[in-house]
C-alpha cells in the first residue's frame, strides 16, 4: 500500500479509507462480521477509517473503536458530528454547545482520548463559521481532535472558512470529503480547484455512485436491490446514467477488470483526490474492493471515460443524501412575504 499525504497535515493515509456507514443496525449489525473486516483491512495496510456518530446512530463508532482498541496508534481514525443525535432541537448542528458535547460523545463510543481527524458532517448555515472554527480549535488545542476537515461543503463555503480562520487566527480546515466518481463530476469545477489552492486534502466518498457502479443495476434488467430504489429512486433508474453505465461495463471488460476496480481507479486517478472511502456491508463486498487496490488506468483508458460522461458532468446527482442549501427547500426563504411584494 502506497501512503499519501493527507493535505498539509503532515499525515500520511492509505489510498482506501475504510468507511464504517454500513456497520450496524443501519447496515449490516454483526458485529463480529464487521470487526473481521476491519482487522482484514488493517491487515492489509489500509490505515484510514472513516466513520461518524449519525451511523447508526452511534453504533458505528462504537464497533470501530472496539476493533482498533488494541491496534490505535496505528489507526488514523477520523469521526463527524452535526446531523441530529436526538429530539431536543441543540444536539446538533455547528453551535460550540453541541459539538463539544458531540466530540465527547465520539471519543467515548471510540474508547480512544482523541480524533485524527474530525469533521463537520454537513454546513450549518444557522452558526456562524467562526463559531465552528472556534469550537474546534479549542478542542485542537486540548489535544482532543489533531485536524479538521468538513464534508459536502460548497467551493464558496470552503474558500470563506479559510478566510475566517486566517482572519481570527483560528485552525484551518485542512480536508474536505465529497460525493465523487465517474457518473458525479461536478466537484471537478469549482470544489477541487478550491481544495487544491489551499492545499487540502480531499476523500471521494460514494466512488461506486451509490452502487450503480457495481455492475448490478443494468439497463432493462430488474434491479437488484430494492432498498437504493426507494431511497434513489430517480438516480438508480435514470435512462441516461443506466445508458453510461452499459457503456462503462463494456470498457471495463475491454481493460480486464470489474467495474468497481475501473470505478475507484478513476477516483484515485486525480490529483486532487486523497483517498476514496470503500463502504463495504459485508466481507465479500470488501474482499472484491480489495482486489483492486494497485489498480492503475492509463491515460487511453481515462480519455474513453471522459467521452461517455464528460469532466464536471453530474449525470447521477445524489439528491438529498448530499447538500442542498436550506432555500431550496423552504419556500419562505426564496419568498418576500406578500405583504411586502405587494408594497413594491
Amino acid at each position: 500500500m502506497k501512503y499519501r499525504p493527507l493535505g498539509r497535515t503532515g499525515i500520511k493515509v492509505s489510498p482506501y479509507c475504510l468507511g464504517a456507514m454500513m456497520f450496524g443496525a443501519g447496515g449490516n449489525p454483526d458485529h463480529e462480521e464487521t470487526t473481521r473486516i476491519i482487522h482484514k483491512a488493517l491487515d492489509a495496510g489500509i490505515n484510514f477509517i472513516d466513520t461518524a456518530d449519525a451511523y447508526s446512530r452511534g453504533e458505528s463508532e462504537e464497533i470501530v473503536g472496539k476493533a482498533i482498541k488494541d491496534r490505535r496508534d496505528s489507526v488514523v481514525l477520523s469521526t463527524k458530528g452535526y446531523h441530529a443525535m436526538g429530539k431536543d432541537p441543540n444536539q446538533q448542528g455547528g453551535s460550540r454547545r453541541w459539538l463539544t458535547k458531540a466530540v465527547e460523545d465520539s471519543l467515548r463510543r471510540l474508547q480512544t482520548d482523541y480524533l485524527d481527524l474530525y469533521y463537520l458532517h454537513r454546513p450549518a448555515p444557522d452558526t456562524d463559521l467562526e463559531e465552528t472554527l472556534s469550537v474546534l480549535s479549542d478542542l485542537m488545542r486540548a489535544g482532543k481532535i489533531r485536524a479538521i476537515g468538513t464534508s459536502t461543503f460548497p467551493a464558496s463555503n470552503i474558500i470563506e472558512a479559510q478566510w475566517v480562520a486566517e482572519r481570527r487566527s483560528l485552525n484551518r480546515f485542512r480536508i474536505e470529503q465529497q460525493p465523487y466518481s465517474i457518473l458525479d463530476r461536478g466537484i471537478e469545477r469549482e470544489v477541487l480547484p478550491a481544495c487544491q489552492q489551499y492545499g487540502m486534502g480531499v476523500l471521494a466518498w460514494s466512488p461506486l455512485a451509490k452502487g450503480l457502479l457495481t455492475g448490478k443495476y443494468r439497463k432493462g434488467q430488474p434491479p437488484p436491490d430494492t432498498l437504493r430504489l426507494k431511497y434513489f429512486p430517480s438516480m438508480m433508474s435514470d435512462a441516461p446514467t443506466l445508458e453510461a453505465v452499459e457503456q462503462l461495463v463494456g470498457l471495463a471488460r475491454e481493460a480486464g477488470m470489474p467495474l468497481t476496480h475501473l470505478a475507484i481507479a478513476f477516483v484515485l486517478a486525480h490529483p486532487g483526490i486523497t483517498s476514496a472511502i470503500i463502504g463495504p456491508r459485508t466481507m465479500g463486498h470488501f474482499d472484491d474492493l480489495l482486489a483492486g487496490a494497485g489498480v492503475s488506468l492509463d491515460d487511453a483508458l481515462l480519455d474513453r471515460i471522459d467521452r461517455i460522461v464528460p469532466p464536471g458532468l453530474d449525470l447521477a446527482p445524489l439528491g438529498a443524501s448530499g447538500y442542498t442549501p436550506p432555500a431550496i427547500n423552504n419556500v419562505d426563504l426564496r419568498r418576500r412575504p406578500l405583504a411586502e411584494r405587494a408594497a413594491a
